[in-house]
């Protein structure tokens, strides 16, 4: 019988990168708060200045750190564009598909819809409101209409209250550029247009009102609607 290998251990920079994300962590630090310098974790860590260099770039490539020449690094603020970097190249590998991506945005979105319902600022409704129009307004310019389309979910998870779904939809605003004129391609008559265009208007009120259930429906028309596009647009 024979013995398993030992699992090799970590580089001397992982343990680095782990090291000052212990610190961060077992020192309370928020978003903001400086850190010791590369020297300090160095002669603590029993390390060279080049391993925590190396640590701190990984660190910042993560937006766990904000390092920016002449000051201290400082704790990073949760960013969706890593989750986005993410999720590109998963696309882009097929490793995943982008219909696969909507049928989860779906079910996040869905309860998004349901919070921003109860807990929208009234700046907030109007500006749903108004990014709807603007999509109308813009139907025959597919590229101003996925900017649009974009802002107006990435509104609306912010008015969720929860900055969590915020980065979540901010990490898949790329995918939305380019799936949204691909989905729109395969709507060939006023009607159809007109359907998926009022989805969102019929969502912005939904929001305004203060009406979960009818939020949390119209989320539901949407998707259907959208996924069964994206759906068409690959078979075309």
């Amino acid at each position: 019988m024979t013995s398993a290998a030992p699992s090799e251990k970590p580089s001397l920079a992982t343990q680095a990168v782990q090291a000052v994300r212990a610190y961060i962590r077992d020192h309370d630090l928020k978003v903001g708060d400086p850190l010791p310098g590369e020297g300090k974790f160095a002669a603590d860590l029993g390390v060279s200045r080049a391993v925590m260099r190396e640590a701190f770039g990984a660190l910042a490539a993560l937006n766990m750190l904000d390092v920016a020449n002449g000051r201290r690094a400082r704790v990073g603020a949760i960013d969706g564009s890593v989750m986005a970097a993410s999720l590109d190249h998963a696309v882009t590998t097929s490793q995943i598909s982008v219909v696969d991506v909507w049928d989860v945005r779906h079910t996040i979105e869905r309860r998004i819809a349901e919070l921003a319902a109860q807990r929208r600022s009234e700046s907030q409704a109007a500006g749903l409101v108004a990014l709807a129009d603007a999509m109308m307004a813009s139907r025959d310019d597919l590229d101003q209409l996925a900017v649009h389309d974009v802002a107006f979910h990435q509104l609306l998870a912010e008015a969720s209250g929860n900055n969590l779904f915020a980065q979540m939809v901010r990490s898949y605003a790329a995918l939305m550029t380019l799936a949204v004129p691909r989905a729109w391609s395969t709507r060939k008559t006023r009607e159809q247009q007109d359907m998926a265009l009022e989805q969102h208007r019929r969502l912005a009120r939904a929001i305004a009102a203060g009406d979960s259930a009818e939020a949390v429906a119209a989320m539901d028309a949407h998707f259907d609607t959208s996924i069964a596009d994206l759906l068409k647009s690959q078979q075309s």
